[in-house]
């Protein structure tokens, strides 16, 4: 990753491998879950499914901690497991985390008791449990880590951002370790209902990537995790890496509040400066986690970026929202922690739904079976609300 442009050119940074995941989804509990459930499609979206918090929290907790960060803590603690004996000094650990819009379920709760039983009835932890960096201070609390933490409020671009953030302060040094990731839990009739009459929702209840038939998404909660650790450290200390997070970069469309850019440009950017910051090209790509969140706005002007960046028909496709829904913030750390499984696992999913091409869209699109390959680069794609675009390249360690 670069951190910036000296007088000499691009100044680079320390090296960022991926050395934990963790994830929280409608699949399941867990990145085993999860994997599984990308190639083998039994359901789309919804809510999280076996998510027992007392695994993870005590019973007066439980009552203390909104859905959202309860979330956040099971996937970082996942994702910090899986790391290994990290033994990283907690002055240079680091947590960014994203969510859209925090403990969204307690506030609606609140409002409902404040509505009905007056204002001496609101509860006290309301506040705490609503907050958007709820689940960053959760997981910095939990683990004991005194770097930055800090939330990043992007929309369905968050997860994505938080990860890229995350990434940089392992590149520039402030960290050695630092966790990154993002979620969600806004499974609320007045969220849904406000979704449903703006018409972003599937009317049909399927979601369809890329499909002709696509008619909007489908909503789910969740949350996903990754460890993110200075190269040289995780090589010393045995360290399994799933990849090398090379590049990110985040673009503003500044178009319009909910709908993409008809031709992409805003995603033409944010893709071609991440390719830049890993310094590799177009050709070098050889897999894209889209977006695709199958409502028609947002594919076309996915695909035709794509197109306009890597050709026709570009490199395989895939999106993983035809199993896991649309997870908002949580949708980009979701997506990452799935682009990292593609590498490990030399295996894409097939994107789940797809079945009937659209002639407008021209692209390599995984369908049906899961396609082995031989792992290179890959693009990970979020794009949100307000015109947020962010992208994260991963390479194969090596």
């Amino acid at each position: 990753m670069q951190l910036g442009i000296g007088a000499d050119g691009p100044i680079r940074g320390r090296r960022v491998a991926v050395t934990g995941l963790g994830a929280v989804t409608c699949c399941g509990v867990g990145v085993d879950a999860l994997w599984d459930g990308l190639l083998h499609p039994s359901v789309v979206g919804g809510a999280v499914r076996d998510f027992d918090p007392e695994a993870w929290f005590g019973p007066k907790e439980v009552r203390q901690i909104d859905r959202f960060a309860q979330f956040s803590i099971a996937s970082a603690a996942m994702a910090v497991e899986a790391a290994g004996e990290i033994g990283a000094d907690p002055a240079r650990s680091g947590v960014m985390f994203a969510t859209g819009v925090g403990g969204f379920d307690t506030l609606a709760e609140q409002v409902g008791v404040y509505n009905e039983k007056g204002a001496r009835r609101v509860s006290p932890r309301l506040v705490p449990m609503m907050m958007a960096n709820a689940g960053a201070a959760g997981i910095s609390m939990r683990l004991g880590w005194r770097g930055p933490s800090e939330v990043i409020v992007t929309a369905c671009a968050a997860g994505t951002h938080a990860i890229a953030a995350a990434a940089r302060l392992v590149a520039s040094g402030r960290c050695d370790v630092a966790l990154g990731g993002g979620a969600e839990a806004s499974m609320h009739p007045v969220a849904i209902s406000a979704f449903a009459n703006m018409t972003a929702l599937s009317t049909s209840g399927h979601s369809r990537p890329f499909d002709a038939r696509r008619d909007g998404f489908v909503m789910t909660e969740g949350a996903a995790a990754v460890v993110l650790e200075d190269w040289d450290r995780a090589v010393a200390r045995g360290a399994t890496i799933y990849a090398e997070l090379a590049g990110a970069a985040s673009t503003a469309d500044a178009h319009h509040i909910t709908a993409p850019s008809p031709d992409g440009s805003g995603a033409v950017a944010c893709m071609e400066l991440a390719l830049a910051d890993a310094e590799i090209t177009a050709t070098d790509v050889g897999h894209i986690n889209a977006h695709g969140t199958s409502t028609p706005l947002n594919d076309l002007a996915e695909s035709r970026a794509i197109n306009k960046v890597f050709g026709e028909p570009g490199p395989l496709v895939t999106s993983t929202k035809g199993v896991t829904g649309h997870g908002l913030a949580a949708a980009g750390a979701i997506e990452a922690v799935a682009a990292v499984l593609t590498i490990h696992h030399s295996l894409i999913p097939p994107t789940a739904g797809y079945e009937e091409p659209d002639p407008e869209i021209t692209l390599s699109v995984v369908h049906g079976e899961p396609r082995p390959w031989v792992p290179s680069a890959v693009l990970s794609n979020s794009f949100g609300f307000g015109g947020h675009n962010g992208c994260l390249v991963f390479l194969p360690p090596s």
